[in-house]
Parts: C-alpha cells; sequence; structure tokens
C-alpha cells in the first residue's frame, strides 16, 4: 500500500477522467491520497471530491502562497471559516513561493506564519511549498517550532544540507517524481537522509516521474517514486511502501 500526500487531482486537469485515474491508483496501490488546497476558489471541487471518496481522499485547508496578494487576509478568513466547520487533516498546501513574484513577500511571511499558528492551535501537521525560498521559510518555521509543530516539506528538492535542517526541525521530506530525473541529483541528497524520514507525493497533474515526464502526472505514478527510493536504499518497494506508508499514517493520522 502507498499513500501519496500531495495530490491536486480535484484540479480541472482531471475533469475528463477523474474516476478512472482514481481508479488507476487504487489498482497501484495507493490506498490513500491526501488533498492540498489552494484558495477559496479551490475549495468546494477539493471537498466534493473527498465526500464522493471519503476512504480514499483526506482534505487539507490552507491558501497557496502564489494566491497571496493584497487581499490575502479576506482568504484566510475562508480558510478558518471551513476549518471550524469540518474535519481536515493538515493545514496546506502553504509557505513562501519566490520563484514567480517577490512583490508580495512580506504578505506570503505573514500569511505562513499565520496559518502555522492555526495548525499549532488545532493539533494538525502543516504541508509547506517552498520554491525559491528556503531560507526565508525555514527560518518561520525554525521560530514557530516550539515542539508540537509538525508536517513536511513537500516537493523536497534541496541540498543535503538543507534536507539535514527539515530532518532537525523534526519534519518529513516530500520526496516526488524529480527524484526520478536524470538530471537531477536528489538521488544523491535523499540517499544521506534516513527513509524514515520521507513519505511520498506526486504532486499531481505536475512534475511526473520518469518514464512519464512530460505528460500530465497523477497519483497511480507515485509507484515510480517509490520504485527509485528502493533502489536507492536497496530495499524491496514493499519495504519503501511499509515505511512510508507508516510515516503518512502518523503524520495525518489516517
Amino acid at each position: 500500500m502507498l499513500i501519496d500526500t500531495h495530490s491536486h487531482i480535484y484540479s480541472e486537469d482531471f475533469i475528463h477522467d477523474r474516476d478512472e485515474a482514481l481508479q488507476r491508483a487504487y489498482d497501484n496501490g495507493v490506498k490513500k491520497i491526501i488533498l492540498p488546497n489552494i484558495d477559496s476558489g479551490s475549495i468546494k471541487h477539493m471537498l466534493d471530491l473527498t465526500d464522493a471518496y471519503p476512504h480514499l481522499c483526506y482534505p487539507l485547508i490552507g491558501l497557496h502562497p502564489t494566491s497571496v496578494d493584497e487581499d490575502y487576509k479576506e482568504e484566510l478568513e475562508a480558510i478558518e471559516y471551513w476549518l471550524n466547520k469540518r474535519k481536515f487533516f493538515g493545514i496546506g498546501e502553504i509557505g513562501i513561493d519566490l520563484y514567480w513574484d517577490k512583490k508580495y513577500i512580506n504578505e506570503q511571511k505573514d500569511a505562513f506564519r499565520h496559518q502555522i499558528k492555526l495548525a499549532k492551535s488545532h493539533n494538525l501537521p502543516i504541508v509547506i511549498h517552498v520554491r525559491n525560498s528556503f531560507d526565508e521559510t525555514y527560518q518561520i518555521v525554525k521560530e514557530e517550532q516550539d515542539g508540537s509543530l509538525r508536517g513536511a516539506f513537500h516537493c523536497f528538492t534541496g541540498t543535503a544540507e538543507e534536507a539535514q535542517k527539515v530532518v532537525e526541525l523534526g519534519f518529513y521530506l516530500g520526496i516526488g517524481g524529480v527524484l526520478t530525473f536524470k538530471n537531477s541529483n536528489l538521488d544523491e541528497v535523499i540517499s544521506s537522509v534516513n527513509i524514515d524520514k520521507l513519505v511520498l507525493e506526486t504532486d499531481a497533474p505536475y512534475l511526473s516521474p520518469e518514464p512519464k515526464r512530460g505528460k500530465r502526472n497523477e497519483s497511480s505514478y507515485l509507484v515510480y517514486v517509490a520504485q527509485k527510493l528502493a533502489e536507492i536504499y536497496n530495499i524491496s518497494v514493499t519495504r519503501v511502501a511499509e515505511i512510508t506508508t507508516t510515516n503518512a499514517r502518523g503524520l495525518f493520522e489516517i
């Protein structure tokens, strides 16, 4: 059994074959899928899918950093409204993204810190988006870590030093399709980390692993990431599945 800890399978990219994609995931051993939210516009689609597949899909609630602008406080109010209305399994996808635009960097930091505090008050894990922003993101998490904060650095592609910093904070590394890329040195970085500190993810519909690179990603492709990890750690795919599933179950309490 595998758990995809990060999939946007509720997005419009799957409008024509969502049910089939979920069936392919299940047939490939992916028996649980964590759904990170983007902003107020994505909540209904995500919850509709959760309600249709309650034993397969598990929702998170959060405001993605690329959706942070001058109206971010209204977005945060929507997040808090839903957080008090029904059950979620974490706060995400939250963090800092300085790849596209640095205009709202202060607003991103404020939104990130606010949502971390929400996670602590509700005893929920956080799923962190980091893009061109490791130092800024790490600093805030480090300042907010009081022993109760837990979560995963989603789509980790950093250095061995950064990986060690994440682990020392008590967080997991979310590992996805980038691990399989021929031009990635992520396999070398990950080999320095204990597999007990990893969770698997696809980030569907993005970042398809080899040999599906260039195509729409989906949760069924998680098996390629598991196979690559088995190769790196010189253990069976079954063992990779056992360890990373245990990690994900413990983190999200599913």
